[in-house]
């Protein structure tokens, strides 16, 4: 016989309980912005094709691509400014695809800023409130408060031309902002700084985005952009989404040839050059860090990868070392090392030697092979 009270029903199943909601499972993100079979054209030009597409609420979603890959159309149909031949243009729970840019609960930002320059910083962000006839007090109050957001306080009474570029640019996103969309459209709007303005600015702009908890929609051709600012990106090119994943993702796992080539530097090998390696004719790509470089009589490992060639070019950045190797087996792999302790000279006496690469097989990723129409020097690759 137990000492003690015996534990109710009620003890039992409020005991159950926590088992119970750690089995619930978690409710589904909720849709800000989706695409459903869009497509468009400019006459005989195809600028999207059939674009299915999701964004979620409170995201830092990046467009990603290389000039023409429709990218920018696609932000361009969901403001408003465009029309979708085909398909289908969903903000939140309501089909927007025949409603004006102004009847859309979404605000753009440009790269060209777009500030009226007769106007204060204050008066230039109050001006979207002033046309919903906002009321003065409240108009002056949500400026303050955006100005804040943007690190701009203390700047209200400049007129833009007093202002840096970084400036202007957070002026024209605290304009944005001010009117509290559901949805903030950027179109690459750090394009016209300078890179330490840039990168300063891509750091800024995930903070505010994390702080106000929007939904920013960000299309640009830098990889760099995307992979430092964005939850996910989609990849596009020639009117087409080729992946959607994390930034991680994207990069450690390209599903195509144009991926592994447009974020980041392209290496891939097929046909003979990929079975010489890995026995296989299948199209591969592995990154240029995972792959070490050594002497042409070092053996490799059992789980590894190698392949030997002469180092044709040798470019050195400062802070790392790009080489392009000429695989004797055919094609090229491009090696990136750390300049720990090497210099510019030691760096660009490996020009032409003979060196055997090396890395770990299980880096290698799969691809599909397909068009790489649209890379340019803009996206990075090689």
């Amino acid at each position: 016989m137990q000492d003690g009270p015996h534990p109710s029903r009620e003890d039992s199943l409020a005991q159950q309980a926590p088992q119970v909601d750690q089995a619930r499972p978690r409710p589904e993100p909720e849709i800000a912005v989706r695409l459903e079979g869009v497509a468009k054209r400019f006459g005989d030009v195809a600028a999207v094709e059939h674009v299915d597409l999701e964004i979620r609420q409170g995201e830092f979603f990046s467009l990603l691509g290389p000039s023409g890959s429709g990218k920018t159309t696609c932000l361009r149909m969901i403001a408003g400014f465009e029309a979708p031949t085909e398909g289908r243009i969903w903000l939140g729970g309501q089909d927007v695809t025949r409603l004006a840019p102004y009847e859309r609960d979404v605000n753009t930002v440009f790269q060209d800023y777009a500030l009226f320059p007769h106007m204060t910083v204050a008066e230039n962000v109050e001006y979207g409130l002033r046309v919903k006839r906002v009321p003065r007090e409240d108009r002056v109050n949500r400026a303050a408060e955006a100005l804040r957001m943007v690190r701009l306080e203390g700047f209200d009474q400049r007129k833009p031309a007093q202002l840096s570029g970084g400036q202007r640019q957070r002026v024209a996103l605290a304009r944005a902002l001010v009117n509290r969309p559901k949805v903030l459209l950027l179109d690459e709007p750090l394009g016209a700084l300078d890179l330490k303005l840039r990168q300063a600015m891509q750091i800024e702009l995930k903070e505010i985005q994390q702080e106000v908890g929007l939904t920013f929609v960000y299309v640009t051709h830098d990889q760099e952009e995307a992979l430092t600012m964005s939850d996910r990106i989609a990849v596009m090119n020639l009117g087409r989404i080729e992946q959607v994943g994390t930034p991680a993702g994207v990069y450690e796992q390209p599903a195509t040839s144009f991926v592994a080539g447009f974020v980041g530097v392209s290496n891939v090998l097929s046909g003979d050059a990929a079975k010489a390696v890995t026995g296989s004719a299948q199209a591969f790509t592995v990154r240029p860090e995972k792959i070490r470089m050594v002497e042409p009589e070092t053996a490799a490992g059992p789980n590894e990868c190698t392949a030997t060639g002469h180092v044709r070019e040798v470019v050195y950045l400062g802070a790392h070392t790009r080489y392009v190797v000429s695989l004797d087996s055919g094609g090229e792999l491009v090696v990136v090392q750390q300049n720990l302790a090497t210099s510019s000279m030691e760096a660009l006496q490996v020009r032409g030697r003979a060196v055997r690469l090396v890395w770990d097989r299980q880096l290698n990723r799969a691809v599909e092979e397909g068009s790489d129409a649209g890379i340019d020097e803009e996206g990075g690759s090689t």
